[in-house]
């Protein structure tokens, strides 16, 4: 092992920098949905595997992936165990903190079409270390302060122009489409429980329908109207886990009419009725 993975090895879970912290489990998984919000990870122990839309990425130790914008994806552990759990260092992003680096940056990049809003790769010593100076500083207060900040900055600037920076740089402009898409997964994402009309998520967009349609599927790997599926779904996993709710009551609460439609939706998505989730038995 490299002396920058022994340095990431040694953070803990807790520490006084919001942006940072080390994931860690012992078990391996079924597939379970979740929503990532804009992050790099890297892998420090075991594998994982993640499905967006159609595509699967396989991750092992030392292997790096970034998040521009929110997905809606199911991953599983692969490979975990009480004696080298599986652990990965997550590094969570700031659109803000992007942006302004355009200033300085933005006639150096250019829109990227064949990006990705999930890229994956061995990871990079260009970000791996300030991740690491970053990481160090979990201990001292005042370091944490007045650093934190400006090496937050720096590890932004190196994803940015890193090989697995292609979206981040589309992102840099207000304007770009994949921008346009951002604002639209935001508005779904605060209003996913009520309908969904594609014609408001087109002119927040400000695009035509059919060229939202091509741009949302091009970033998030699905459609408007599955994208909102998933988080009814993936929230409604989070309420029957919590306890104290029934089925109907949970569909009802995440945007659905109908029972029924809510239960097949559900077992579609996860592979068994939403009652097994009532106690946490699955």
């Amino acid at each position: 092992m490299s002396r920058k993975f022994e340095i990431f090895q040694k953070g803990r879970s807790e520490n006084q920098l919001e942006a940072a912290h080390v994931f860690r489990r012992e078990h391996v998984s079924a597939f379970e949905a979740a929503l990532y919000n804009p992050f790099i990870c890297l892998i420090l122990q075991g594998r994982k595997e993640i499905h967006i839309g159609q595509r699967s990425v396989s991750l092992s130790p030392g292997d790096a992936f970034l998040v521009s914008h929110d997905l809606p994806v199911t991953a599983k552990i692969l490979e975990a165990s009480q004696e080298v759990p599986y652990r990965a260092l997550v590094f969570s992003l700031d659109l803000a903190i992007l942006r302004s680096l355009y200033e300085q940056v933005g006639d150096a990049v250019r829109e990227e079409t064949s990006a990705s809003a999930l890229s994956a790769t061995r990871a990079d010593p260009a970000y791996m270390l300030p991740m690491a100076r970053y990481l160090a500083l979990m201990d001292a207060t005042l370091d944490a302060q007045v650093l934190g900040p400006m090496i937050a900055k720096e590890i932004h600037f190196r994803l940015l122009m890193s090989p697995i920076g292609g979206m981040l740089r589309n992102l840099l402009s207000v304007d770009s489409h994949a921008s346009r898409i951002a604002r639209a997964i935001l508005r779904i994402k605060s209003k996913f429980r009520e309908q969904l009309i594609v014609t408001e998520l087109a002119e927040i967009a400000g695009m035509s329908q059919s060229s939202f349609h091509e741009h949302f599927k091009s970033v998030t790997g699905t459609t408007p109207l599955q994208y909102q599926k998933d988080l009814r779904l993936i929230a409604a996993r989070e309420l029957l886990m919590g306890g104290g709710h029934s089925v109907s009551s949970v569909g009802f609460e995440v945007g659905y009419e109908s029972p029924t439609h809510f239960s097949r939706d559900y077992s579609r998505k996860f592979g068994f009725p939403p009652k097994t989730h009532l106690f946490g038995t699955a």
